[in-house]
């Protein structure tokens, strides 16, 4: 039975297009933004997975009329269930538009001239260009229009490394309804940088020649079983998700203790991401992008390929999408599960019996997915363990975003990485959407804070320190941010259910690496993704707030999201919360990080804290050695 949650199959998503046009909702100008399920209802679900409609949920987008839409479809009735303009907003750029772009400013006259002008280029053929979102920046003559400001580079030859030789101070701003570019920005002049510096294995010479193949085989197989979208892993279940704009998502998470299936997250997701740039040059100062609400982190993921991002055995999972004129798009392997070692799960060794140690090795569950937005690359790693413990990870690779500088000088707010071309300071700041159900939909949060208690009577060594739980009210009380102080932590708890000792069960949030944003609040960018404002926050849950910056934050004014939301103070008190996480990775930039970064990795982790009555991980049993097939004792 396929579940309710399962993602949209390409005859599904046809459905939709081809009842839209024959309706007449989609034009010639008409682009389709994007088609993803239009998820039933929670308690819907949890009352009744079987036999329930499959419904679509999809945006588009009238270039002659710079009108967007949203339509509500039965796919089931094949029937449209409800459809309405959407005033004043631009959605997600599509993948045909940024192609598009790129084609209209290499055949634009005037970049030509540009390029001529500044650094004696005749034929722009080999020129790469990079749309970047246009944002807002309080110009009236921009307001409203649907613009790109792409960033420039010129390659060697067609399959050189272009990054290398940014063209500084030449930016052109396209007009995507028109495909026209409307100006070119000329901002001062900058020689090209005058190295070159290859990363393809077909341009790297010398390669090393002493690594030795590491192969991983499971001859039974894998311990997972897959159907359709739907796994069991272990003592685990979930459906996996996945649509244009968020990719990767996860559903209905469960974990088997004994007899009972026992809920913990119905659903995750990472709701938007923002890049902002540290550079208040001319050139440099406007950049930054949301990724997922700009881009569309689904429709920007790769094709993975076995035996490079992904090893072992691997069950690939494909994603249905369509082009921006509702033609069917599906990316192969857009999504990638495998088992793999984790060292050590737990041992002991008793010294009285120093010949019979016990030790567990660790496997956990990979669920991966990788999208190239233009320079960068974004690996998103969900585990799962066998201990109960849920890890998320975004590993971070590409190519830097560089720009030229002039000879014999250093820049203040970046780094040299190669004579006359050096990388910005930036940063990437994500959110993820956690939508708890802990033993059921009514849960409650607790800030955990950990505090020395005073010195006195009850406390004569003056060693004591114990763990305040402060529990969350309202969605102001919970806006916050880390505290190394006191090791800061979150639980989530369902105070009615009560665990072994009488206490409600819970996870813990344990956050990982992570930053603030440097940009004054007064920043453009900073308008528009107030989610960086705090690292937690705490909602109530409503089916209408899915992205931490708003439905369309795509040249928006700002202002919308969980900045706006939270502004409601809405109780969060045993009821159905969602938790919000915002993380950030500072990157400055390393020589080292030059002409590919190595990756970069920031995360969080869900534990299990007296949601099971012991460890989980217990009845794990030995693992057998390749040699003796006696129990595993290293």
């Amino acid at each position: 039975m396929s579940h309710p949650l399962e993602p949209l199959t390409a005859a599904e998503v046809q459905v939709v297009v081809e009842l839209l046009k024959s309706q007449k909702k989609a034009t010639a100008t008409t682009r389709f933004v994007s088609v993803s399920l239009h998820e039933p209802s929670k308690n819907v679900v949890h009352a009744d997975m079987e036999g329930l409609p499959r419904l679509a949920f999809a945006i588009l987008f009238d270039n002659a009329t710079n009108t967007c839409y949203e339509a509500t479809v039965s796919v089931t009735r094949k029937a449209m269930l409800s459809w309405k303009q959407v005033p004043g907003v631009q959605p997600t750029m599509t993948i045909d538009e940024q192609a598009e772009c790129e084609q209209a400013v290499l055949k634009s006259p005037e970049f030509a001239e540009a390029m001529k002008k500044h650094h004696g280029v005749t034929d722009t053929s080999l020129v790469m260009v990079d749309i970047w979102s246009a944002g807002y920046y309080g110009e009236e003559a921009d307001k409203g229009k649907r613009l790109a400001r792409p960033l420039c580079f010129l390659r060697a030859d067609p399959t050189d490394n272009g990054y290398v030789r940014p063209i500084e101070g030449i930016r052109p701003v396209v007009d995507l309804n028109t495909m026209e570019v409307v100006r070119v920005e000329e901002l001062g002049k900058w020689d090209l940088p005058p190295g070159e510096a290859n990363y393809a294995a077909s341009r790297v010479k010398n390669q090393r020649t002493d690594i030795k193949p590491l192969e991983i085989s499971q001859a039974d197989g894998p311990s997972f079983e897959v159907d359709g979208y739907q796994v069991k892993w272990q003592k685990w279940n979930f459906v996996i998700g996945f649509n244009a704009r968020e990719g990767l998502t996860l559903h209905h998470l469960r974990y088997t203790d004994g007899k009972k299936d026992r809920s913990i997250l119905y659903r995750a997701s990472l709701t938007e991401m923002v890049v902002p740039y540290g550079d208040p040059g001319p050139t440099q100062r406007r950049k930054n992008a949301f990724d997922v609400g700009e881009y569309g982190m689904g429709m920007c993921a790769n094709s993975l390929q076995l035996g490079c991002d992904c090893l072992g055995l691997i069950r690939y999972f494909d994603a249905h999408l369509c082009d921006s004129r509702g033609r069917s798009l599906t990316i192969p392997n857009a999504i990638c599960m495998h088992e793999e070692d984790y060292g050590i799960l737990w041992k002991h060794t008793d010294r009285r019996l120093p010949d019979a140690p016990e030790v567990r090795r660790s496997r956990r569950l990979v669920i991966s997915s990788v999208s190239t937005v233009e320079n960068y690359e974004y690996g998103f790693f969900w585990y799962l363990y066998q201990d109960g413990t849920i890890q998320f990870e975004i590993k971070l690779t590409g190519i830097l975003s560089l720009a030229a500088f002039p000879k014999k000088e250093k820049p203040k707010y970046g780094t040299l990485v190669a004579p006359q071309l050096y990388a910005p300071n930036h940063q990437h700041f994500f959110n993820m959407r956690l939508d708890f159900d802990i033993d059921g939909v009514a849960n409650s949060v607790q800030q955990i804070d950990i505090v020395a208690d005073e010195p006195g009577p009850n406390n004569p060594f003056e060693n004591a320190f114990q763990a305040k739980a402060t529990l969350l009210k309202k969605e102001k009380q919970a806006r916050a941010n880390l505290n190394l102080e006191t090791a800061r932590t979150w639980k989530i708890i369902n105070p009615k259910s009560m665990n072994s000792v009488g206490e409600p069960v819970g996870y813990k949030f344990l956050p990982g690496d992570n930053s603030v944003p440097y940009a004054s609040p007064n920043a453009w960018w900073r308008k528009r993704a107030g989610f960086v404002n705090h690292h937690v926050w705490v909602t109530p849950f409503e089916d209408s707030e899915k992205y931490g910056a708003g439905d369309y934050p795509n040249q928006s004014t700002g202002g919308d999201g969980l900045i706006k939301w939270t502004e409601q103070d809405r109780q969060i008190e045993m009821t159905d919360v969602v938790f919000w996480y915002t993380f950030g990775h500072t990157h400055i930039p390393r020589a080292e990080d030059y002409p590919v970064m190595p990756t970069a990795y920031i995360g969080f982790t869900l534990k299990p804290n007296g949601f099971f009555s012991m460890n989980p991980a217990n009845d794990v049993p030995p693992s057998a050695t390749k040699e003796k097939k006696e129990s595993c004792c290293h």
